[in-house]
């Protein structure tokens, strides 16, 4: 009888902005089916679409993952940003990949207006710089289909709060990078493996209590 592991869910997000690719995607899909801590990881490449991306996270939410790490590319950071709060509006820049572009929106009608995340964000930053992973703690996830979707998870979790779960943004991979001239980068193989320590220790560790704020 085949062994019933419990699941993490990792997600990324397709291209966007016109971009060829996704960091966040490639570094996620590499870990599909892979088994870490004891649990097994499904994968899941989210539209980067508002409205559409929380249906297709919500259904994947159906399957009773015990973490969720979702993931999205941040172009121009330097490090790998562990977003602590996130916030009930939309408000985009650009349009989304379908074209609508919000402003001023509600992602939840009538919910509260922002959830911090469920992970222990300073015990995973400490473990991914002691590792040589640049890494920081990040007050906003922005206002478009990133904080969307991390939004929309905590409040789909709302009522299960043993479930941990958060989001995390990865900055352009090298490739990306060369496009952008002057703009930081990351190998996707470290934000890869950034991901798999970051899934063992939410798994296991409480947080630290130590230092992360900011001053503006």
């Amino acid at each position: 009888m085949t062994r019933s592991l419990p699941r993490v869910l990792l997600t990324g997000f397709e291209p966007f902005d016109g971009e060829a690719v996704n960091p966040s995607w490639e570094a996620v899909q590499a870990h599909e089916g892979r088994e870490i801590a004891g649990h097994r990881i499904e994968t899941l490449c989210l539209p980067v679409c508002f409205g559409e991306s929380l249906g297709a996270l919500r259904r994947a939410l159906r399957r009773r993952p015990a973490l969720v790490l979702a993931v999205g590319q941040a172009g121009g950071r330097a490090a790998i940003g562990i977003e602590r709060v996130a916030i009930n509006v939309d408000d985009a820049r650009i349009p989304d990949n379908a074209g609508a572009q919000p402003i001023d929106c509600p992602v939840i009608r009538g919910a509260p207006a922002a959830y911090f995340a469920r992970l222990p964000i300073k015990a995973l930053r400490a473990e991914l710089v002691a590792a040589g992973i640049p890494a920081e703690i990040s007050h906003s996830a922005g206002t478009f289909v990133c904080n969307h979707v991390f939004f929309g998870l905590m409040h789909a979790l709302r009522r299960r709060p043993g479930v941990r779960a958060g989001f995390v943004h990865v900055p352009y991979s090298p490739a990306q990078a060369a496009r952008h001239p002057g703009a930081p980068s990351l190998p996707v193989e470290r934000v890869s493996a950034a991901l798999e320590r970051m899934v063992e220790v939410a798994l296991r560790c409480e947080e630290r209590r130590e230092s992360a704020g900011a001053l503006h």
